[in-house]
């Protein structure tokens, strides 16, 4: 199968920072390509069409998706449901219907009460950060993270194949899970540590005095750990009320973990305090990017890189070139709510600031 057989036509039910860069990534590669989007506002739709990365100058309506190869929903979970539904009988066979959602279960529960196992596979693209909106879509921002994809019972091996080779193609690492074992795992690397984030921000608002001293004194380690809490409350309303039952699960596992911590911590247990943080330490350092413990404070820089040979070497020969020390550097392949491809440890603040000043456009600020 040529890399041309893949597809002639796609079309995007939502064109915000994932949508955008799927949809920038295969127009640099194969230009000819037809590409039709509907978004949540005719000013995207204009963008888009006056870069030349769609066809369609208006908002699109449903029945302009029926000759499709892929149609991607990029939209919120629950709207994504609403869109399948008007989608029913009007795809043509052998349409590959997909999403870019967080949850998976959630709207496989969907396609299966609708019948469309036949031509859904859900995806997940771990990229992503507060930086919101078409505007911020890079042609580049999937690039060596990794794209988990889950099959239905009825997805065909000629299926899958055709639709990992599509996520290849965005740059990404594609990663094959089963909608629940997806669920499972997501809610503890990324929907449980957001509500602990946000809660550990809740507690010290309550628990701060009336002058603020709390507040005033938070350093490094309270923002690093908090920092993710920053995020949309309308998202995380979503992904709450979609991947309901791992969330629980695992934040009451927590809580029973934190009961337990607590009475460790209130009978003075040296060694049982020693062996608790000891645990974590050696978990956490075998994180592939290298960092060493849940709130320390390290001096990062995070840039975009293209996939291309050479990319790599001219970023760090620019900052060797300035006689900048580099701690540490790592690819972030899960970049869900991450700044960028590339991350950089310095030995200090003043490397990182001047790193930051030599590498110019590239640094994600």
């Amino acid at each position: 199968m040529g890399e041309h057989d893949l597809f002639q036509k796609i079309g995007f039910i939502g064109l915000g920072l994932i949508g955008g860069s799927i949809a920038k990534k295969i127009h640099t590669l194969y230009p000819d390509v037809t590409i039709i989007a509907t978004a949540g506002h005719q000013e995207t739709i204009t963008e888009a069409y006056g870069e030349h990365l769609i066809s369609n100058q208006n908002l699109c309506e449903i029945k302009d998706f029926y000759d499709c190869d892929y149609i991607f929903l990029c939209t919120p979970v629950k709207r994504n449901i609403e869109y399948l539904r008007q989608l029913k009988g009007n795809i043509k066979n052998g349409c590959i219907i997909t999403d870019v959602g967080s949850v998976k279960g959630y709207i496989h529960h969907t396609v299966e009460e609708l019948g469309l196992e036949e031509c859904f596979i859900g995806g997940h693209p771990m990229a992503g950060s507060e930086k919101t909106g078409y505007d911020n879509a890079s042609d580049i921002l999937l690039e060596n993270a990794f794209y988990a994809i889950t099959p239905t019972k009825a997805t065909t091996q000629d299926m899958l194949a055709r639709y990992i080779e599509l996520v290849r193609l965005t740059g990404a690492i594609p990663v094959v899970l089963d909608p629940e074992h997806h669920d499972y795992s997501v809610a503890g690397i990324s929907h449980v540590p957001h509500i602990i984030a946000a809660s550990l921000v809740n507690l010290i608002k309550h628990s701060d005095d009336e002058a603020g001293t709390m507040k005033l004194l938070a350093a490094g380690g309270f923002k690093d750990i908090t920092r993710i809490a920053s995020s949309s409350p309308q998202m995380w309303e979503q992904i709450c009320t979609t991947n309901t039952d791992a969330i629980v699960k695992l934040l009451g596992d927590y809580i029973d973990y934190l009961s337990q911590i607590k009475d460790i911590v209130a009978s003075k247990e040296h060694s049982a305090i020693n062996a608790f943080f000891d645990e974590a330490r050696q978990y956490r350092n075998s994180v592939a990017d290298g960092r060493k413990g849940p709130i320390i404070r390290e001096h990062i820089v995070y840039c975009n890189i293209q996939d291309k040979e050479g990319a790599l070497l001219d970023i760090i020969s620019r900052i060797t070139a300035s006689h900048i020390s580099i701690k540490n550097l790592a690819i972030v392949n899960n970049r869900d709510s991450e700044d960028g491809a590339l991350k950089i440890l310095f030995n200090n603040e003043l490397d990182k600031l001047a790193a930051i000043n030599v590498l110019g456009d590239c640094v994600v600020q």
